[in-house]
């Protein structure tokens, strides 16, 4: 599996594992966000809550979107299962993305 497009994107922190938790990629802002921990199991970098969540998305194959605020920047955080070849879920892709302090919503259905 390749993610090079992902790699410099400066606003998105991305981070892949599989479905026993273990870092398989972080992008160049991941990294710089939580430090390398490829090869480390995710389960270990959560606190039990945390954990719980990551356990029921990979079980049901639900995906789970929230906003944080951290060092006062809103991010959108959006983790969901990856999928192999025969349709099982395979592990986690969690994208953190820096959001504008201001940001339009453009309500589609009445345009």
């Amino acid at each position: 599996m390749t993610f090079d497009y992902l790699e410099n994107v400066p606003n998105i922190a991305a981070t892949v594992c599989d479905k026993e938790g273990i870092v398989l990629y972080q992008n160049k802002r991941a990294i710089d966000r939580d430090g390398d921990v490829v090869g480390k199991n995710l389960y270990n970098c959560h606190g039990e809550k945390a954990g719980a969540m990551i356990r029921y998305m990979i079980e049901s194959g639900e995906s789970n979107t929230y906003q944080i605020i951290r060092h006062g920047k809103h991010k959108l955080l959006h983790q969901t299962p990856w999928y192999d070849e025969d349709g099982n879920v395979a592990g986690l892709i969690e994208l953190a993305i820096d959001l504008p302090d201001e940001m339009p919503v453009f309500n589609r259905d009445k345009e």
